[in-house]
């Protein structure tokens, strides 16, 4: 019998030694022991033995695995996108807003069938006239979103209201008194978010739910959840969470709470299944699903651009309509016109009206592609850029902001640099730093308290890495992060980040802000003429129903500067008609906005083909990306013929291997600190491979990272497949 039993064991230990060595070799690319060697073992060339971090990523965190999503893949309209840019600024520019083309598709789809939006609309009716809350929550570019809804859309159309003292008087009875207040637009680790991520956050269901409870989000208020792919941890949190106070309180009916709860995202719902967490939400009948798929991006994996875009013109346009039809129970038509409700708001007729936004965009190219010439000099010649924007301020901040993790830059400098790192700049009018975050938000700064969040994070979090992350993220994550940022048009900015020549400054006006060109003590003003002053080169962009004729007239009046000969001058004309939020004018902006930086990001070499090789792994779908971006880049130039001819045949690189080269720049980078600046870990992993496959020998991370700093990755890639 124990002869028996020790065969046994003996067969169950070969098989389990067999399934692990055949494990490492389909992860990890390590060949079992067969008696034939692999072409190469790469890692053993490198010298490189997976770290910890590595092996619990590949193995346990394939929940953040994402590179099958359709937003991940590379969209073909502009697969050569950085070719093309290099050699044609409006060629580029023009195959950017060729992919813009697909929000048009997917509203055409949505007209067709427009019960989920209507159902959304009188969510946000029912609540206005009950008193309940309206909650937008995101994550990333959706959190901004979320803001944006708050900050730019609602609060200064309440603000509004409230300055017609006959009308309001007419509401007051009917509506709350603090109607700016009734919306909250929140994000993943609050306001310091806008800055910049919060590692760790993002991967957590428990933060979602935390912040609910934090603003005090119950039954019955409305929640609209914003994923741009629909897998964010985070924001399913915050929805299950809302779910759950249904399932809690008694009366959970599906029927009920699906006109309360509202979950956006832009991936097809065969793509997000295999996630469990997205599962969770895509199989509830308690929840509303409002799909808005439009396809791969224009820059592969970045979100910020067609997904952020359609979710941001489809939500500020269900609050929208939501409010007139609430409103029109108490006005009368003449009030509602005074308002900016000309008609009622029909979501057929806001959502057919893109196609004439990005046609009205598209008219402008030329001066866009000058706009984009001129800022990628700025940063070639070692300058800076400042923006300048009061009603467009969270438009333009956002598409700063979301240079930093999508093309690793250095994020906005507080006021504690000593002198600017990062390259870009935003300013609005203001006379202090309380008083910009005021301007910014309409209302005061809003940070995570650690007495709220630091038990549940220390307590429920069980995962090691995510707990450590979300500790420390806690510490950057207070209302003391306001003090540490100054947007103000104010003596500090002006005197230790003001305009130097070689600059570039880019003044942003939104109707009816252009007439403020027409005073001289006007900021826009004030602005323009300081940089002409020191002579920077200046940029004007403004979205209004002027004429052309009338923009060229305000602007000639300002000191020094002419229209006829304007470094640039951008006049979009989008009209706000029927559109008392401003929407249409800030989605017009952000078409823009995104399109050019991710232009001149292109042309400065941040981006290969239509892929963002300079992404910071800062989350585990951060991680998952870049991961996937040093496989397919490597194993295309492994495939490529000039490279077979050169070097031979060479094994495709396997995902784990990639992910372990990926975790071991991470570390090297981390240790080099200041002097690895804006270097990618992605571009020092794909380089580093490369080299010592073409040479046989193990390329040191010093090596590689001096041609990443010399060379760069279009180049050296160009170079090796030549």
């Amino acid at each position: 019998m124990r002869t028996k039993q020790a065969i046994q064991g003996l067969i169950f230990g070969l098989i389990f030694l067999l399934g692990l060595s055949m494990f490492q070799f389909a992860v990890f690319g390590q060949e079992p022991e067969t008696g034939q060697q692999p072409v190469v073992n790469l890692l053993k060339l490198l010298g490189i033995s997976p770290s910890s971090e590595s092996i619990d990523y590949v193995q346990n965190k394939t929940q953040f695995q994402l590179h099958t999503l359709l937003t991940e893949q590379r969209h073909k309209k502009t697969w050569n996108l950085s070719e093309i840019i290099r050699k044609d600024y409006e060629a580029g520019l023009k195959m950017l807003f060729a992919v813009d083309e697909d929000i048009e598709n997917k509203l055409a789809q949505l007209l067709e069938n427009q019960q989920k939006l209507d159902l959304a609309a009188q969510a946000v009716e029912e609540a206005v006239l009950k008193g309940n809350k309206i909650y937008v929550y995101g994550c990333g570019a959706t959190g901004r979103l979320a803001k944006q809804m708050e900050s730019t859309f609602w609060r200064p159309f309440w603000n509004r209201v409230k300055d017609q003292k006959r009308i309001w008087k007419k509401l007051k009875s009917h509506l709350s008194d603090h109607m700016e207040d009734q919306l909250i637009g929140e994000m993943t680790g609050a306001d310091r978010a806008l800055i910049s991520s919060l590692e760790g956050f993002e991967d957590l269901f428990l933060i979602g739910r935390l912040q609910l409870l934090d603003h005090r989000v119950k039954k019955g208020d409305v929640v609209f959840c914003v994923t741009e792919g629909g897998e964010t941890s985070s924001v399913i949190g915050t929805i299950l969470a809302a779910l759950d106070q249904w399932k809690t309180t008694g009366n959970h009916s599906p029927d009920i709470t699906r006109k309360k709860l509202f979950f956006i995202y832009n991936n097809p719902d065969e793509h997000l299944l295999p996630f469990n967490r997205s599962r969770r939400v895509l199989e509830e009948p308690g929840i509303t699903k409002i799909n808005l798929t439009t396809g791969p991006q224009s820059i592969t994996g970045s979100t910020r651009m067609q997904a952020t875009t359609i979710e941001t013109f489809v939500v500020g346009h269900i609050l929208q309509a939501g409010v007139d039809r609430a409103l029109r129970h108490i006005l009368s038509n003449k009030d509602m016109s005074r308002l900016g409700f000309k008609n009622k708001i029909l979501m057929e007729k806001k959502l057919s009206g893109f196609k004439d936004i990005l046609k009205n965009i598209k008219a402008n190219l030329p001066a866009i592609a000058r706009l984009t010439e001129l800022e990628t000099a700025t940063y070639q010649n070692n300058h800076f850029s400042t923006y300048f924007a009061g009603k467009g301020l969270i438009t333009v901040f956002i598409d700063s902001t979301e240079r930093s993790p999508t093309f690793r830059l250095y994020a906005l400098d507080t006021v504690k640099e000593k002198k600017r790192r990062c390259w870009i700049q935003v300013w609005t009018s203001a006379s202090s730093r309380e008083n910009a975050w005021k301007a910014f938000l309409g209302r005061p700064f809003r940070g995570l308290s650690p007495g709220f969040y630091e038990k549940p994070f220390a307590e429920k979090i069980n995962d090691p890495y995510l707990r450590k992350a979300a500790l420390d993220s806690l510490k950057n994550a207070g209302n003391n992060q306001q003090d540490l940022y100054d947007f103000s048009f104010a003596d500090f900015n002006i005197k230790n980040r003001g305009p130097a020549e070689g600059d570039l400054g880019i003044c942003v006006l939104v109707g009816p802000e252009e007439n403020a060109l027409k005073k001289k003590d006007s900021d826009f003003r004030k602005f323009i003429e300081l940089h002409l002053g020191k002579k920077t080169r200046t940029a004007v962009i403004v979205v209004s129903d002027k004429s052309e004729k009338t923009i060229k007239k305000l602007t000639g009046k300002i000191t020094g500067f002419s229209p006829e000969t304007a470094d640039c001058l951008i006049h979009l004309k989008i009209s706000a008609q029927n559109d008392p939020f401003n929407v249409n004018r800030q989605i017009a902006l952000k078409v823009l906005l995104n399109a050019h930086s991710t232009a001149v990001m292109a042309r400065l070499g941040k981006v290969i083909g239509n892929t963002m090789t300079n992404v910071s792994p800062s989350n585990l779908k951060l991680i998952g990306r870049a991961t996937y971006l040093i496989q397919s880049h490597v194993n295309d130039v492994l495939k490529n013929h000039r490279w077979v001819k050169k070097h031979g045949i060479q094994k495709p690189l396997v995902y784990g291997v990639a992910n372990a080269v990926l975790f071991d720049s991470i570390g090297f980078l981390k240790v080099k600190k200041t002097k690895a600046g804006q270097t990618a870990e992605v571009a020092l992993s794909i380089i580093r491979i490369l080299e010592s496959l073409r040479l046989g020998q193990n390329i040191s991370q010093e090596k590689a990272f001096k041609i990443v700093n010399t060379t760069g990755l279009a180049k050296y890639l160009a170079a090796v497949t030549s």
